[in-house]
């Protein structure tokens, strides 16, 4: 018995083996397109273009990123079938969580298991999972809006035979397919099915997990029951990306190139495709530059301006990661569950 047992493990860990390598890969891979794509766009003009834009380097990491992550927060909460959570709890709890999806090759998985269990002295595990599933269906959702307002507004900036607008149109076709299959498989037994896909690769302990079957059946409950709540969370995280498209446009006004809400939004429409398509490359890394050069060039703002505004962007998201893994250590420490 021992033996087989041994046997199953050291099978499990084969299968796992290729996924990790496949997910460290896609990171090379990202790290070395991003040096090739500074290289090829005037590094000395982009590291001028962020200088320039100086002490206010601070304004952009700060605003509006604090009420982007609060409007992401509020869709979180009312992915919840009632209030359980207070805010500043989830709002430390997603900071952690993003923190995770950005530094950890999973596919912008790992930091929604993370969220869930974080939460799990303040409200049942099913009931966590569930929340973190539906709520990243609604920030989905908000962001297929998002990128379908960005084509419909991309028509009045390109030519009807511009490739980018072609692009984008195409991304949300796909984004639209991948959204019709994911809220299906939750009608179908999404949390079972996952349990048995861990299975696959080692986590055998979720192959017939109860506790599985709860987040299906609480899916399915919130889907039928709480219309209202699923409107409200799709709104807000909507909210959160029309303030992306702000940050765009102060970022661009700081380095000395301002545009049109219109065209900010165009901007900030297409790197959400573009973040959908490559999620499985922690922080879209590389991808995320290389479509912005594309974006700004096929602007006339030139690729070496979308590479600046791009690299301001990820120093707002180290700081982030930072706060992130700081909430991160401080919500490790259980606490007694709320009577």
């Amino acid at each position: 018995m021992a033996s087989s047992r041994s046997d199953s493990s050291s099978c499990s860990i084969a299968r796992a083996e290729p996924l990790r390598y496949l997910r460290i890969a896609l990171l090379l891979v990202g790290v070395t397109a991003l040096g090739f794509i500074v290289a090829d766009n005037d590094p000395p003009a982009i590291a001028a273009s962020i200088a320039r834009v100086g002490w206010r380097l601070a304004v952009v990491i700060v605003f509006p990123t604090v009420l982007v992550a609060l409007f992401d927060v509020l869709g979180w909460r009312y992915a919840f079938t009632r209030d359980r959570v207070g805010l500043a709890p989830l709002f430390l709890t997603r900071l952690a969580g993003e923190a995770v999806n950005l530094t950890t090759p999973t596919a912008g998985l790992g930091g929604e298991a993370v969220k869930a269990w974080l939460l799990r002295d303040r409200v049942p595990l099913p009931e966590a999972l569930s929340s973190v599933i539906v709520a990243k269906t609604t920030i989905t959702i908000a962001q297929g809006l998002l990128l379908l307002l960005g084509v419909v507004l991309a028509w009045t900036v390109f030519p009807a035979d511009s490739r980018l607008l072609t692009a984008m149109e195409w991304l949300l076709a796909v984004e639209l397919v991948a959204l019709s299959i994911f809220v299906l498989a939750q009608t179908r037994g999404l949390a079972a099915f996952g349990g048995r896909l861990l299975a696959r690769f080692g986590a055998r302990r979720f192959e017939s997990h109860e506790g599985l079957g709860r987040v299906d059946r609480a899916l399915a409950e919130f889907y039928l029951r709480q219309p209202g709540r699923l409107a409200l969370s799709i709104a807000c995280h909507f909210v959160a990306w029309l303030l992306g498209a702000l940050e765009t446009w102060i970022i661009l006004s700081f380095l000395g190139t301002p545009v049109s809400l219109v065209t900010a939004t165009v901007i900030e429409a297409f790197g959400t495709g573009i973040r959908f398509a490559t999620f499985m490359i922690p922080g879209s890394l590389g991808a995320l530059e290389g479509g912005y050069a594309a974006t700004f060039a096929a602007l006339g703002l030139g690729g070496t301006m979308g590479v600046s505004f791009s690299l301001i962007r990820r120093i707002r998201e180290i700081v982030w990661i930072g706060a992130g893994l700081v909430a991160f250590a401080l919500l490790r420490v259980p606490r007694s569950p709320d009577v």
